[in-house]
């Protein structure tokens, strides 16, 4: 039988993660496999740590990366096929985490917090997001209403209401993500949350609540009597 010190430095992750499982691989390690070769100096695993030390070994930051920002980094042996690769695989995960809650009974904000966080904390801009319930708390549809930048974002509501409508739901969550990592709501938070929360009891829809996620958790409008 081929030993591992047979093979050659490439394909020994490939080799570990056979034997033991991907719980046995380092992060570089698992990078390497999604590299699949080095450069002429370096393994795929040298190329994976060089990744990796550019973004301080968070891999929170490589899940914030585009295509184009990889790239731009200048890691020798990270091209655009590469680059996407791992774009590709870190998107896989974010959806792997979020798919299961697609029609799950919303029970508590941890509940909704655990979703939402998983896929739009990595976000580096701000993103307004709501979800359609029915009458049992079960999610309907979720989606992103607007798009600003680093800062801030406008929800409206009519376009809200009307999605709401159209998806026959009897309740919304609404949820906007803070790049910066704060989780403190701003004045602005708490107005567009009052004024989609009246428009929607002309309707009969509830607004549940509204959540705020980053990087350093959640804020739940309904846990703190704002809503």
């Amino acid at each position: 039988m081929t030993g591992i010190k047979s093979w050659s430095k490439d394909d020994r992750p490939r080799e570990k993660l056979m034997m033991k499982g991907t719980t046995a691989l380092s992060n570089s390690e698992l990078l390497a496999i999604l590299i699949n070769n080095g450069t002429k100096d370096k393994s795929a695993v040298d190329v994976a740590k060089d990744l990796l030390a550019k973004v301080d070994n968070d891999l929170q930051r490589i899940g914030k990366l585009s295509v184009k920002e990889m790239l731009k980094m200048n890691v020798k042996g990270i091209g655009p096929a590469k680059a996407i690769s791992i774009a590709a695989a870190l998107e896989l995960g974010i959806r792997r985490n979020t798919a299961g809650h697609k029609k799950e009974k919303i029970v508590t904000s941890k509940d909704i917090a655990n979703f939402l966080r998983a896929q739009y904390q990595y976000h580096t801009k701000e993103v307004f997001v709501v979800m359609y319930l029915n009458h049992a708390n079960k999610v309907l549809h979720h989606e992103i209403v607007s798009e600003g930048g680093i800062t801030g974002t406008v929800a409206d509501p009519r376009i809200i209401l009307q999605n709401a409508l159209a998806h026959n739901a009897t309740a919304i969550i609404l949820s906007h993500n803070h790049p910066s990592g704060s989780l403190k709501p701003s004045k602005q938070d708490e107005l567009l949350t009052e004024k989609i929360k009246t428009a929607a009891t002309y309707f009969d829809i509830k607004v549940m609540d509204h959540i705020i996620v980053s990087e350093e958790g959640y804020f739940s409008f309904a846990d703190s009597g704002l809503i």
